[in-house]
């Protein structure tokens, strides 16, 4: 976990605060549409892009992908294999469930990103899907100096505004985290926790560390006005589901260019 003074340390290198919203409300999303995420994998599989074709190769980087909410890095081997036959050291994120203390799971993630920085002699480029693109950025803003790029996938950042069903399982896992381990921390698993993984996405995020956000105004799960930078720059637009973010083509031909501008900028 995260001492005080670390958290001090980091914080000392960045002066002004990020637009973040701690309270989490509803947000009337089509939820329905979700139910086309199968369209989205069957054109993913049908595309030249997911066979390597038409797309800059890697250079061997480091990749770790995250996934999103009550997900387990399992439906993200696709997207690691695919990276892997670009030329990259994809590496799945090791954090197990994403349905524990948030502090926690950046403490997992934070190693398998050290893991990824030694193995391959370079900082590690993240790809994080929804609230993994939430860790993603935390690890970032704790250990800029692992990172070489962030790319979040329909991650609310910028605060939570999801689907009322969502938001009763995030408080089911927050009653179940308090309940088993006894935690003296009443707002845990909330935008008011104090822990380090919640108190980074409050500030403004590392300016040496390239990032994209990647989001789609189809999205059933979460508003995609909480997922961007209103920066034009770094907000990317794509057509598709919220959880076929991770299995739509022209997110994987965006992470293909990106990925690529990020390493030649590095050399």
């Amino acid at each position: 976990m995260w001492s005080q003074a670390r958290l001090n340390r980091s914080k000392e290198r960045r002066t002004t605060a990020k637009s973040f919203h701690k309270d989490q409300k509803p947000a009337a999303r089509p939820v329905w549409l979700e139910g086309f995420v199968g369209l989205d994998w069957l054109a993913l599989h049908a595309s030249p892009v997911y066979y390597g074709l038409g797309v800059p190769k890697g250079d061997g980087s480091a990749v770790v992908v995250i996934p999103g909410f009550l997900g387990t890095d399992a439906y993200l081997r696709d997207l690691r294999s695919w990276l892997g036959r670009l030329g990259y050291t994809a590496f799945l994120s090791g954090i197990g469930r994403n349905a524990e203390c948030l502090e926690l799971l950046v403490t997992r993630l934070i190693h398998t990103i050290q893991q990824a920085r030694t193995e391959t002699g370079r900082p590690v480029h993240l790809i994080g899907h929804s609230l993994g693109g939430i860790l993603a950025r935390s690890a970032a803003a704790l250990r800029p100096d692992l990172v070489a790029s962030v790319i979040t996938l329909g991650s609310p950042f910028r605060g939570i505004r999801s689907h009322p069903m969502v938001l009763q399982a995030a408080e089911l896992v927050r009653a179940r985290i308090i309940r088993e381990t006894a935690v003296d921390r009443p707002d845990c698993y909330t935008g008011y926790c104090t822990c380090g993984a919640i108190a980074s996405l409050e500030w403004p995020f590392p300016d040496s560390i390239p990032q994209t956000a990647v989001y789609t105004k189809q999205d059933g799960i979460v508003d995609w006005r909480f997922c961007i930078n209103d920066d034009p720059e770094t907000d990317c637009e794509v057509i598709g589901t919220h959880v076929g973010l991770v299995f739509n083509a022209y997110v994987y031909e965006l992470i293909a260019a990106r990925l690529a501008l990020q390493n030649i900028t590095r050399r």
